[in-house]
C-alpha cells in the first residue's frame, strides 16, 4: 500500500477529484490517499505547511509521498515512483532550476522567483529518517515557509534528486505527453483564465472521465 498525502484546496475542489481519479486509473499498486486541508496560516493554503509534518502523521516510520493534489495530473504509474525510493536520503524531490514565465498565477496570487521554487511540491518522505523527526508541529508552527520549502533543515547530500518527469511544471516547460506527472503550477485548467493553457487537453479528458465512469 502507497500512503500518498495531497494537497486540498475548496477554491480547486474539483482539480483534487480529478487528480484522485488519474492517480487511481494508472496505479497498479494499492494507494492509500489522504488530503491534507484544514486552518489557512499566513494566507496561504493549510498544505502549504502540513506537508513537512507527514513525517509526524506517519508516527516517524516508513515512508510517504506528498503531491500538491489539486493542480497535478497524474499520466503515469505511482508505483514506478514509489520504486525510485531511496532509503539514504531524507527527501527526494525534483531539483528545478528555472525562472517563471508568468508574475501573476491562479486568483490573482503572486508568482515569484525564489531559490528551490517547486522543490516541495512532490516529496519522497523518508519518515523514519532521524533529521526529519525535528518535524515536529511546535517546530513547523515557528518556522518561515522558506525555511521549510527549502528544506533548510537537512544538508544538501541529505536531498536526493527524482526526474524531472515527475513534477512536469506545465506552460513553464515545454509541452511532453510523455510526462509522468502535469503540475498546471500557474493555474489549473478548471479556473476559465487556464480553460486553455497549455496541456490543458489532458486534464479536460481526465475530468470528463470523473463525470461519465470512463477508465482508460
Amino acid at each position: 500500500m502507497i500512503r500518498i498525502f495531497a494537497g486540498y484546496d475548496p477554491r480547486e475542489a474539483i482539480g483534487y477529484h480529478v487528480f484522485c481519479q488519474s492517480l487511481i486509473e494508472r496505479s497498479t499498486d494499492g494507494v492509500a490517499v489522504t488530503p491534507l486541508f484544514g486552518k489557512q496560516r499566513d494566507g496561504t493554503n493549510a498544505f502549504t505547511y502540513q506537508r513537512f509534518l507527514i513525517p509526524y502523521f506517519m508516527g516517524f516510520q516508513g515512508r510517504a509521498i506528498f503531491l500538491d493534489g489539486a493542480d497535478m495530473l497524474m499520466l503515469g504509474d505511482i508505483a514506478e515512483l514509489d520504486k525510485l525510493y531511496d532509503p539514504t536520503k531524507a527527501v527526494q524531490v525534483v531539483k528545478h532550476d528555472y525562472q517563471t514565465k508568468a508574475q501573476d498565477k491562479y486568483l490573482g496570487n503572486k508568482n515569484q522567483n525564489y531559490p528551490r521554487k517547486n522543490w516541495s511540491s512532490v516529496v519522497l518522505w523518508n519518515c523514519g529518517h532521524p533529521d526529519n523527526r525535528i518535524l515536529t508541529p511546535e517546530f513547523v508552527q515557528q518556522q518561515t515557509g522558506a525555511f521549510l520549502h527549502r528544506f533548510t533543515w537537512l544538508r544538501d547530500e541529505q536531498i536526493g534528486e527524482i526526474p524531472r518527469e515527475w513534477n512536469w511544471l506545465t506552460t513553464e516547460y515545454p509541452d511532453n505527453y510523455d510526462a509522468k506527472l502535469l503540475h498546471y503550477t500557474l493555474g489549473t485548467p478548471c479556473f476559465k483564465d487556464y480553460w486553455s493553457a497549455e496541456m490543458a487537453d489532458e486534464w479536460h479528458a481526465h475530468y470528463a472521465r470523473t463525470q461519465d465512469g470512463m477508465h482508460v
